[in-house]
C-alpha cells in the first residue's frame, strides 16, 4: 500500500494497472484483494486480479509460482516492468536463508536481481515504511501467515536474524555487503557471456526441433574451454535466461555433463529441466512429456495423437512442401497410417538411392533417444515416406500423377 501510494502521488499517469492476487487460501486473501480494489477505485488506476488454481498446492513454494506467473504474464501483455514492495528487511532475509543453502552468486545477489522488475523501496526497513504509511494515513492489511513459525522465513525475521545481531553486531550490513559484491560480479558474468558464448534461446516451439519452449542451445566447442570451477560460474547464469534457477547439485552436476557427456546423453535438473547434448549444442530444456500411445493410426484430414497434430492443407495443387514439416501424401487409392518410430526403422530419404536407418536421421536433425520414441512416422502401404521434421521420401516430396494432398504436422502440446 505504500508502494502504491507513493507512485500514484508521483507518476499515477506510468501506471498501467494495479496488480493483486488472491492465493485462495481463505478471507484474509479475500480481505487483502478487496482492500486493493477499493483502493485502485479511490486512485483512479486500472485493477487486474488474479487468482490461484484451485487446487493449487498450499506450500510457499506453489503460491509463489503462482503468483509470478499471474505477474509476469499481466505485464508481458501490457508490455510494463513489475514494480514490487519489498524492503530491505524482505532482502536481508532472502539474502541469509540462500547463504544457509549454500548459493552462489546468483542466488545471493537476492532481491537486487529480477529481469523486468523493479524495486523502489528496496534501501528502506520495514518500520520505515509503517511510518511513512501512519504519517499520511494509510490503511493497510496484516497478512496473519507473517506470524506462524511453520515458514522458514517468518523464522529468519522473527527468531533467528534478530538473535545472531545481537550476538554479532554488524551482521546485517556483511550480509547484505556481500550481497551487492554477488550483484556486481553476477552483471561481470552476463556481460561476459554475451561478449564470449554464443547462445540460442528458444521461446516457443517451431520449425527447428531443439525449439521447445524456454529452451537454450549452446555450443559445446564454446565451452570445452573452460575448466569445471569455471563452469560452475558460468551455468547458472546461461541456465537463469530460460527460468531455471540451479541449486549447487544441479550446478555440479551440469559442469560434469559438459566435460564427460557423450552425444544423445542427458541429465534431469531441478524445476523439470533436462540438459541434453546433441552433437556439438547443449541444450538446457524443460524435461520432455513424452506421451504413450502404441497403435498406428490412419491418416485423416486432421489427426491428433501423442502431443502431435497432423492437418491437411489447403495450398494449391502446385505448392511445394516449404520445410521438412510438410509432405505430399495420397488423397486415396494409397493407405496412409502414422505410428510412432521403431527400432530398426529404415527409409530412403529424398536424394539418396539407398535405405538409412532412422535412427541415424534423428541423430544428424539433433533428436535425441528420450524423444524419438514418440516421434510419429508416416508410411504409404507400409512403406516409411516421411518423418516429420528429420526427412522426407521422394515420394513425399514431389507431387506425382496420381491425386495427393499436402499434409502439415506440428507438436500441439506446447
Amino acid at each position: 500500500m505504500t508502494l502504491l501510494h507513493a507512485i500514484a502521488s508521483t507518476v499515477a499517469e506510468r501506471v498501467s494497472a494495479v496488480a493483486v492476487f488472491d492465493h485462495r487460501t481463505g478471507p484474509a486473501a479475500q480481505r487483502a484483494v478487496t482492500h486493493v480494489r477499493e483502493a485502485a477505485l479511490e486512485l483512479d488506476l486500472p485493477l487486474r486480479v488474479g487468482r490461484a488454481a484451485r487446487g493449487t498446492p498450499p506450500t510457499e513454494a506453489a503460491w509463489r509460482d503462482a503468483r509470478w506467473t499471474f505477474l509476469r504474464g499481466l505485464a508481458r501483455d501490457l508490455d510494463a516492468t513489475v514494480a514490487t514492495g519489498h524492503t530491505r528487511d524482505d532482502h536481508l532475509e532472502t539474502i541469509f536463508l540462500r547463504a544457509l543453502r549454500d548459493s552462489g552468486a546468483r542466488g545471493l545477489a537476492a532481491l537486487n536481481a529480477g529481469v523486468g522488475i523493479v524495486r523502489p523501496l528496496l534501501s528502506f526497513t520495514r518500520p520505515e515504511l509503517a511510518s511513512y504509511a501512519s504519517e499520511v494515513n494509510l490503511r493497510w492489511i496484516d497478512d496473519p501467515s507473517n506470524e506462524s513459525l511453520s515458514y522458514a522465513r517468518n523464522r529468519a525475521r522473527l527468531e533467528i536474524l534478530p538473535v545472531l545481531e545481537r550476538a554479532h553486531p554488524g551482521l546485517s550490513h556483511a550480509l547484505l555487503s556481500l550481497s551487492q559484491v554477488a550483484w556486481n560480479l553476477r552483471r561481470d558474468i552476463d556481460e561476459f557471456i554475451d561478449a564470449n558464448l554464443p547462445h540460442t534461446i528458444f521461446a516457443a516451439s517451431g520449425s527447428n526441433i531443439l525449439g521447445d519452449a524456454r529452451s537454450l542451445a549452446v555450443a559445446r566447442p564454446a565451452l570445452a574451454t573452460y575448466d569445471a570451477e569455471h563452469l560452475r560460474v558460468l551455468w547458472p547464469a546461461l541456465a537463469s535466461r530460460v527460468g531455471l534457477a540451479l541449486d549447487r547439485r544441479g550446478t555440479e552436476r551440469l559442469a560434469a555433463f559438459t566435460i564427460t557427456g557423450r552425444t544423445g546423453a542427458r541429465i534431469q535438473l531441478s524445476g523439470r529441466f533436462e540438459a541434453v547434448r546433441s552433437g556439438d549444442t547443449l541444450v538446457l530444456r524443460r524435461a520432455a512429456n513424452v506421451p504413450v500411445w502404441g497403435r498406428s493410426r490412419a491418416m485423416t484430414p486432421t489427426l491428433s495423437l501423442g502431443g502431435w497434430q497432423f492437418r491437411r492443407t489447403t495450398k494449391a495443387l502446385d505448392a511445394e512442401p516449404t520445410d521438412l514439416w510438410s509432405a505430399w501424401l495420397p488423397a486415396r487409392g494409397g493407405r496412409v497410417m502414422v505410428r510412432a518410430w521403431r527400432p530398426g526403422d529404415r527409409m530412403v530419404p529424398h536424394g539418396a538411392t539407398i535405405e538409412r536407418r532412422l535412427k541415424g536421421l534423428f541423430r544428424d536433425a539433433g533428436v535425441d533417444a528420450a524423444r524419438r520414441r514418440a516421434w510419429p512416422i508416416v508410411l504409404v502401404d507400409e512403406r516409411i515416406e516421411w518423418v516429420p521434421g528429420v526427412r522426407r521420401s521422394s515420394a513425399a516430396t514431389v507431387r506425382s500423377g496420381r491425386p495427393m494432398a499436402l499434409y502439415r504436422c506440428e507438436r500441439d502440446d506446447c
